[in-house]
């Protein structure tokens, strides 16, 4: 994960829901706290989440910017994830849930999500950019397969001491680092040997 972690706490609270601003006010209408889609794996761990509604908060009101319920509902959705995924699927996952949100805010909200390191973006060699959750994350890595476009995460302490050897050497303080390494996973390595038997494993 390449973000470095967001900066300071806000000192007010972000919208509790989907639907309310911070004070109890409603811009979008959104009455029901939003429940993630069926696409959303992950459990959302609640002191984690209102940690980054409050970085998210305090984002929000250092740009001047409206605090939406649309967005703090991109955020929840995004949170309740697990692994990548890119703006289609981010969009399908909302209109699962009967939430009205255009692409231009789930653009709009992923690119101040990024800019606050709240969500990493990985373009893996393609055009189509891929978005992960960051904060409170774990540093890891990519291996992605070029046939399937399958990305698997891995961790390996060995490139943290890589990492802090190289800072060490050149005088450096290092923040963060981007690491992918790109193949041919086995499930596709397989089915081309079922077609092509010649082929090595």
């Amino acid at each position: 994960m390449n973000s470095p972690q967001a900066a300071s706490h806000a000192h007010q609270d972000p919208a509790k829901t989907a639907g309310q601003e911070v004070g109890g006010s409603s811009e979008t209408g959104y009455a029901a706290k939003h429940t993630p889609s069926a696409a959303s794996q992950a459990t959302l761990n609640t002191d984690k989440l209102d940690e980054v509604r409050k970085l998210f908060t305090a984002h929000l009101e250092n740009k001047g910017l409206r605090k939406t319920g649309e967005r703090y509902a991109i955020l929840e959705e995004i949170y309740a994830r697990s692994g990548h995924f890119d703006v289609d699927e981010l969009y399908a996952g909302m209109k699962e849930r009967g939430l009205q949100v255009s692409r231009a805010t789930v653009y709009n909200t992923l690119d101040l999500l990024v800019e606050q390191g709240l969500v990493s973006k990985h373009q893996f060699g393609r055009n189509l950019a891929q978005y992960e959750k960051s904060y409170g994350y774990r540093q890891h890595d990519h291996v992605i397969c070029t046939e399937c476009h399958k990305v698997v995460e891995f961790c390996d302490p060995r490139i943290h001491g890589i990492q802090t050897m190289v800072g060490e050497l050149l005088n450096f303080h290092i923040l963060h680092h981007s690491l992918n390494l790109y193949g041919i996973c086995g499930d596709c390595r397989a089915q081309a040997a079922v077609r092509n038997p010649t082929l090595p494993a």
